[in-house]
């Protein structure tokens, strides 16, 4: 855990709308996420990312959670954010997820603890992150096969969204918050 190269907005130092904001997510999550303390220093960019990742995770209802979660961890461990690794390995342990699993995702294509479904969705996630990306026309219809348009829009969202998160946070410093070990520290204490 570093310091981020954008320091963090205080709630002594910010707009009441922030203040309302980071107490439904200290109540949500314990702490406020260290990426919106961040983002807070542009109140409308806050405003907007804050109802945006609640929008995207209300319609966010067709795939698994297994499905989802696994994908995006993945692209958050690809691009190297450490901070999206750490939120998303809390993510799956509140879900009643496999976290074991994720010590063997390097070998997800053979390792016996991925299903058919989870292996499809963590190529489909490296294909997608590859820069340039390799996604193919077989592999889409595959995944449509499997989880249908609306799922493979959903996988496809969660998927893009995630590395604009991992390639954000990466470039703001931004640092694994204790998250997955359950002591999360307070970027202004």
């Amino acid at each position: 855990m570093g310091v981020t190269r954008i320091p963090v907005v205080s709630p002594d130092k910010a707009g009441p709308l922030t203040r309302i904001l980071y107490w439904y997510m200290k109540r949500r999550f314990g702490v406020v996420p260290e990426p919106f303390a961040v983002i807070a220093n542009h109140p409308g960019i806050f405003l907007a990312a804050s109802v945006h990742e609640g929008l995207v995770e209300r319609a966010s209802t067709v795939l698994p959670a297994n499905i989802r979660e696994i994908a995006v961890y993945q692209v958050a461990r690809t691009v190297g954010c450490s901070w999206c690794v750490d939120f998303g390995t809390m993510l799956m342990r509140l879900s009643d997820l496999d976290v074991d699993k994720l010590r063997n995702i390097d070998e997800y294509q053979t390792n016996p603890a991925y299903s058919a479904d989870e292996r499809a969705a963590i190529a489909y996630a490296d294909a997608v992150t590859a820069t340039p990306p390799t996604v193919t026309d077989e592999q889409v219809t595959d995944l449509k096969r499997r989880f249908g348009t609306k799922g493979v829009m959903e996988l496809t969202y969660q998927i893009a969204l995630e590395n604009s998160r991992a390639r954000g946070y990466h470039a703001l410093g931004i640092t694994d918050q204790g998250f997955s070990q359950d002591s999360c520290r307070v970027p202004w204490a």
